[in-house]
């Protein structure tokens, strides 16, 4: 009984909030911590400490469990950057086979990832320049090797980029061999600054930039006619397409390629190979309907977004459907629940879910939790969906409206005040004696208690709602910024935790339908 204790005891923490908290096993801190990163500070964790923290993992973690996070975060969950980060922590610690080789293989997705890997490696490791690049892991570099034998002179031309470390650098220091004379053809090219310039929408448009023209009126007719030309080309890509829809509204395209653009944006092919973050749709969304707005808390960009179409160009209302069309179309291959099943969705809308996602981003962690709840509620039968700050509010939204429900929530959100008092979801529940099959909250998972009146915590009330009132009720937290800690006992008491922006977090839930853990989806990935 003693030992029993202990180990409940050792489990407890204090989250930054300095609330009663549980530590999390390394791999399911590391996994957490890793796909909920975009490498620049949070609201409670500095850049720096989040990657000393991850160094500290990684080293206690299993090494092929590493690799295989690595490849699951740039595959699955659409990362880029904190891949590679792992994939340099992993060569510094790992000897023997080949097992880095494998994972540099598996996390290069694009040609210009090669010279990112090179350029973390040498930040991580502390050196400066490609000279000292040459004491490179024989195994990183063998894994970079394979990765250049799968791009062509399109690829690479794209991505040759004048940065510290270039294509050419990397060529030279991985010394890669080629499969066949054409590919030799081309290796020369990247060695002799020879690669030919692409047709790019980057490109195209810097070029045109170039030209001294007449008139604002003759560079106007230049840039629509170019726009236009994108369009017809099929160069212009679906990311490119997303950032760029109120450039090619100014422009002022012809209505005819309005269509192609639409059609475009909402076909579900294209939105299944574009492997989009869902929040970049909402990006794009609020771009059109006020690209005034900024980076500012919620309650702010209320009052920003009054007025949506106000100064606004013609189509806007085609290219909102059909972005609303593109997000239906992503949420389609979402395994929702029947309308047997009672599904409560709460979303965290605290001060510290109020901060962007990145340095650059007008997308707020708050953004990630609501388009990820309205991408669920899409998909299920039989949901209730609310908020949580200072106190806990349901609100009605229709299921087919994802984009414009992100909207109500902003305008609403003010209702519920900025603290992280999350057990008000359970604890309400309990009181209406309300059953619910499956609970989920999306939050940064720092909840605490802002009452002075009541200690209430979410762990023992869940406990109680369990025994009260449905016993084979689910809690599922989703965790959006992997702090390192949950406010209640992951596994135990059917409480799951699942982490991740990317609306693959809903593939995990059939992993944990049956029993197992998130972890279970990262230990499936095969490195070839």
């Amino acid at each position: 009984m003693k030992f029993n204790l202990l180990s409940k005891v050792r489990n407890q923490t204090v989250n930054h909030e300095g609330a009663k908290a549980f530590t999390l096993s390394p791999e399911m801190e590391l996994y957490t911590a890793v796909v909920t990163w975009s490498l620049n500070d949070s609201f409670y964790e500095k850049d720096q400490a989040r990657l000393q923290r991850l160094q500290k993992l990684i080293a206690v973690c299993n090494p092929v469990f590493v690799g295989k996070l690595a490849v699951y975060a740039r595959t699955k969950m659409y990362m880029r950057s904190v891949p590679l980060v792992l994939v340099t922590e992993l060569a510094k610690l790992h000897r023997g086979d080949d097992l880095v080789a494998r994972v540099t293989d598996g996390v290069i997705g694009r040609a210009d990832e090669i010279t990112e890997l090179l350029a973390c490696y040498e930040l991580l490791n502390e050196r400066k320049g490609t000279k000292k690049l040459n004491r490179l892991s024989k195994q990183l570099q063998k894994g970079l090797s394979t990765a250049f034998n799968r791009f062509d002179e399109y690829q690479f031309g794209k991505y040759n980029r004048d940065g510290a470390i270039k294509l050419r650098d990397a060529l030279f220091l991985v010394h890669p061999k080629a499969k066949d004379e054409l590919q030799q053809v081309l290796f020369n090219k990247i060695a002799n600054n020879d690669l030919q310039t692409p047709y790019t929408w980057e490109t195209e448009l810097s070029a045109l930039g170039q030209i001294g023209f007449d008139s604002d009126e003759a560079k106007a007719i230049a840039f629509c006619a170019k726009w236009e030309e994108l369009i017809d080309s099929g160069k212009l890509g679906y990311m490119a397409l997303l950032r760029n829809l109120r450039n090619i509204q100014e422009a002022g395209v012809s209505y005819k390629h309005f269509e192609k653009v639409c059609a475009r944006l909402a076909n579900a092919d294209e939105v299944a190979r574009a492997k989009q973050f869902p929040f970049r749709y909402l990006a794009a969304y609020r771009e059109l309907v006020n690209p005034a707005v900024t980076r500012v808390p919620a309650q702010s960009m209320v009052k920003k977004l009054t007025n949506l179409l106000q100064d606004n160009k013609g189509y806007t209302g085609e290219l909102l459907d059909a972005l609303e069309k593109a997000v239906q179309a992503s949420a389609a291959n979402i395994k929702g629940f029947d309308h047997n099943t009672r599904v409560l969705l709460a979303c965290d809308v605290s001060g510290s879910m109020q901060t962007p996602v990145s340095a650059k981003s007008k997308v707020l962690l708050y953004d990630v939790g609501v388009m990820l709840a309205m991408l669920l509620q899409s998909r299920c039968k039989n949901v209730e969906v609310g908020m949580f700050g200072n106190i806990w509010k349901t609100i009605a939204v229709p299921r087919n409206n994802i984009l414009g429900n992100v909207q109500e929530f902003y305008r609403r959100e003010g209702e519920v005040g900025y603290s992280t008092n999350g057990y008000l979801v359970i604890k309400d529940l309990l009181l209406r004696k309300v059953k619910m099959d499956k609970v989920m909250l999306f939050t940064d998972a720092q909840l605490w208690n802002s009452s002075s009146t009541t200690g209430d915590h979410i762990q023992p009330l869940w406990l109680r709602y369990k025994a009260e009132v449905s016993p084979n009720a689910k809690l599922y937290l989703f965790d959006l910024k992997g702090y390192g800690q949950a406010p209640l006992q992951v596994l135990r008491n059917d409480v799951y935790l699942v982490a991740g922006w990317s609306d693959k977090v809903f593939e995990v839930l059939a992993a944990l339908e049956n029993g197992g853990s998130a972890l279970d989806a990262i230990n499936s990935i095969e490195l070839l």
